[in-house]
């Protein structure tokens, strides 16, 4: 078949060799103009980490930021002030994926819960996922996590309860599979050592296996995303590059697959060093003061400019 006239993306994605940096640079920023389905926030300021006081001003200021770009995000907590972030985000007009972090810490996972009950009760909350990454970090056991989603959905009724976890998790571990009403999937070619060029590929295998673990349900992949800068990890290397060329891959798929993902993420955040190395802090699409890390800031102007009218 001839390629001429040809809409659909490869495999693997779209073959960049015959692209100008600038003409990367574009595509990239339509995408954005355009919106994607959503993003994970990050409400925290440099000096900040999770724990600390976050206040309704911040909320907002970053908020703003992102609003005219996603029509979701998603919440990773529910106390230290983030409780608030559903309801501003309503404000904006913008759905929320609320996140009850669930740790070590019984007391706190509690508080996290009661929390995420009452945001739902109020409807700030379009999904309701129940702990992230608990079974990776192995902070409870399966059963107590099963317990905690089983609590929440217990007390509210109409909005979907899922649990957010690495995608083979989940097939790994069917009761907590069919005890979700959607399956939260993060995706993460990048922490496997995937090299860009095999990147979205990689994704959708993920994605394929996760999709077969929830027997029917609803997949969203609740995280995926490229650092441009730090140590390389194995075949994966931050770029101001790559990061373009995987938000510009990973969006191709989400429009021609209907695929409903979750960016991370909004903002760099330096906290996360501490936990994922040097390039922790650079996985936003907006560095560590709002400024736009990739995209051509005319086009970015017109939008603003738009939404201020």
């Amino acid at each position: 078949m001839s390629s001429k006239g040809y809409k659909y993306m490869s495999l693997a994605g779209r073959d960049f060799r015959e692209k100008t940096e600038n003409q990367i640079t574009d595509e990239f920023t339509s995408i954005l103009k355009d919106g994607v389905h959503g993003m994970c926030f990050s409400p925290y300021l440099e000096h900040q980490k999770p724990g600390d006081k976050i206040s309704d001003k911040q909320i907002i200021d970053k908020i703003k930021i992102i609003k005219p770009y996603t029509k979701w995000i998603r919440i990773f907590s529910t106390t230290d002030g983030n409780e608030r972030i559903a309801k501003i985000a309503h404000d904006f007009g913008l759905k929320t994926l609320v996140g009850a972090w669930i740790g070590k810490d019984h007391d706190k996972n509690l508080d996290e819960i009661r929390s995420v009950v009452d945001i739902a009760k109020a409807g700030y909350a379009d999904i309701v996922a129940v702990g992230n990454e608990v079974m990776l970090r192995e902070d409870v056991s399966e059963e107590l996590l099963i317990n905690y989603i089983d609590m929440v959905k217990s007390q509210i009724s109409g909005v979907p309860v899922g649990y957010v976890d690495a995608y083979y998790e989940f097939g790994d571990r069917p009761k907590i599979s069919e005890v979700c009403d959607v399956i939260l999937a993060n995706c993460y070619p990048f922490w496997e050592g995937c090299s860009l060029e095999h990147s979205l590929l990689y994704m959708k295998d993920m994605f394929r296996r996760a999709t077969k673990a929830a027997n029917g349900k609803k997949v969203i992949i609740s995280e995926t995303g490229w650092p441009n800068i730090g140590t390389k990890f194995w075949g994966a290397v931050p770029s101001r590059e790559n990061a373009v060329k995987y938000f510009i891959n990973t969006y191709n798929w989400a429009k021609e697959d209907n695929i409903e993902i979750f960016y991370f993420s909004t903002f760099d955040e330096a906290w996360k060093v501490e936990d994922e190395g040097d390039v922790g802090a650079y996985w936003g699409l907006w560095d560590k003061n709002g400024n736009h890390k990739y995209a051509l800031e005319s086009m970015i102007s017109e939008v603003n400019s738009d939404t201020r009218e």
